[in-house]
């Protein structure tokens, strides 16, 4: 692949590319097939079944969004479960949070724990940090298995194929309703508005009958699908528009702020009516 165009086709008639520099890994893991390329644009890349997941000159937003956004709307998150996130980018950011004592991270391939460890350590610089666990193993059943233990998870999975189809569920979200403490709340990544508007529908539609408080928020993410990318939040008690925005200021971030916590949650009308069952 070296010197060569690499395109992501993300719909059947659309499709980003980018120069590839070199070809630092290939391997057909047991779940998916992992590449690790250097890019002219974005630096060093990770690739599932031929999917963008994250690059080092991006990662950051969706990182602080998946991470904060909840984290700052729960009032003393203590334990956190990241479901997938095997890059270690999210569990980086939820250690900024001096109330976290316990984040669990729970990704069923083994193999992007590795090569992210080795290919971006600046993404996966805090997976062996003595507050982290990380756990090889399925998100799904670990969920299913807990019960009243976690304040705050993030599901911070690939797009809903293959593995992780089950994480797109509302039988999932039941499950991570029981593994919550009693004022709990999670938050998922749920893809993009131009080519997954039914996804984004269903799986509000789905929170909204579990959680009494549901809401949608956004971020720009330019190697993601349409460079528009949504969040959902479930929580049984506390409102991400109601959080203490004196809290937000001390944190070291690039792209999550006091005021785009709050903003994210404002919707374009098309997005909005997605939410409205419209």
């Amino acid at each position: 692949m070296s010197g060569l165009w690499f395109t992501e086709k993300q719909t059947e008639h659309f499709g980003i590319t980018m120069k590839i520099k070199q070809t630092l890994h290939t391997e057909q893991t047991d779940f998916q097939y992992l590449e690790m390329v250097d890019t002219e644009q974005w630096g060093n890349m990770l690739l599932l079944d031929g999917m963008v997941m994250t690059t080092v000159k991006d990662e950051f937003v969706y990182h602080e969004m998946v991470a904060h956004v909840p984290l700052f709307t729960h009032p003393n998150p203590e334990k956190v479960l990241v479901v997938g996130g095997g890059d270690g980018g999210v569990i980086r950011e939820i250690l900024k949070h001096p109330s976290v004592k316990k984040a669990v991270l729970v990704d069923i391939d083994e193999k992007v724990i590795e090569y992210s460890k080795k290919f971006l350590p600046q993404i996966a610089s805090k997976l062996d940090d003595p507050r982290v666990e990380v756990q090889v193993g399925d998100g799904f059943m670990h969920i299913a298995e807990s019960n009243d233990e976690y304040d705050v998870i993030m599901v911070d999975s690939t797009e809903p194929v293959g593995p992780a189809v089950q994480l797109f569920t509302k039988g999932f979200y039941a499950g991570i309703a029981k593994a919550l403490k009693e004022d709990g709340l999670f938050v998922a990544q749920t893809d993009n508005p131009w080519f997954k508007a039914d996804l984004i529908r269903s799986v509000h539609k789905d929170v909204k009958e579990i959680f009494p408080i549901t809401r949608l928020y956004t971020a720009n993410i330019p190697t993601y699908p349409s460079g528009l990318w949504t969040f959902t939040i479930g929580s049984k008690k506390h409102d991400p528009l109601k959080a203490e925005k004196d809290k937000m200021k001390e944190i070291d971030t690039k792209y999550y702020t006091a005021d785009i916590h709050f903003a994210s949650f404002v919707l374009p009308r098309f997005l909005e009516k997605l939410t409205s069952g419209e």
